[in-house]
């Protein structure tokens, strides 16, 4: 019997609009190249995981030139032009898209395209902390701010306790089989991990790393640059 193995699934389908620039965050240049290059690379790199899908939008007038200029990705890297309208229907399209390739015990590993601090390092400890999960998980941080809860003129309502509170990141990762029925049968789910919990099952939480936040307004680029350049 084989041993099951890791793909990862690249989400990157979203105009970024929260980013205010020109043309999908992920193709911001960052520490220079794209961001969704610096993803890509990683997992290129990473001898762990025999595949990359990517999902991107149907019209997406960008990727073309990224992969051109990129040849160390060539074999490695497949493009889903299958992208929805929201994270949860492009993870699941590209899933339905990538069935020919993936058994139901090979390891789906779901990444950010705007998480570009993600290292080989990180992806090898998430794989084998999973490794004889019966559920899989995902990276995730503890919580170590005060959180305040809001009424709606943005004053405080609550302090909200933040023991044994985690905050989630990517890769997640689970079981293809398992992960393209939670997703089928949730309505709506902002992660993946999510949909596993709806059908009753617990994901592992697996620390991840601060540099690996999600480039999400402005005054994230210089932060990310900064562990970037850190890295190289």
């Amino acid at each position: 019997m084989n041993p099951p193995r890791h793909f990862a699934l690249i989400p990157a389908a979203g105009i970024g609009a929260r980013m205010g620039a020109e043309f999908p965050k992920q193709y911001m240049p960052l520490a220079g190249k794209p961001m969704l290059m610096h993803v890509l690379d990683t997992f290129a790199a990473t001898a762990a995981i025999a595949h990359t899908f990517v999902v991107i939008s149907a019209d997406d007038s960008y990727i073309g030139e990224l992969m051109t200029a990129a040849p160390q990705l060539q074999g490695r890297v497949t493009l889903l032009y299958c992208g929805g309208a929201s994270r949860h229907e492009s993870v699941l399209n590209g899933l339905h898209a990538m069935r020919d390739q993936v058994g139901d015990d090979d390891w789906v590993l779901v990444h950010d395209a705007a998480r570009p601090g993600l290292t080989s390092g990180l992806i090898e400890h998430l794989i084998e902390a999973l490794r004889d999960d019966a559920v899989g998980g995902l990276l995730a941080l503890p919580v170590v701010d005060t959180l305040k809860r809001c009424d709606q003129n943005q004053r405080v309502a609550e302090t909200v306790p933040r023991t044994a509170l985690w905050a989630a990141q990517t890769p997640q990762m689970f079981r293809y089989g398992l992960l393209q029925t939670g997703l089928t049968r949730a309505e709506s789910v902002t992660d993946e991990a999510s949909a596993i919990e709806m059908l009753g099952l617990q994901p592992r939480l697996v620390e991840g790393s601060p540099r690996n936040f999600k480039v999400t307004l402005p005054h994230d680029v210089a932060l990310a640059e900064i562990f970037l350049k850190d890295y190289s």
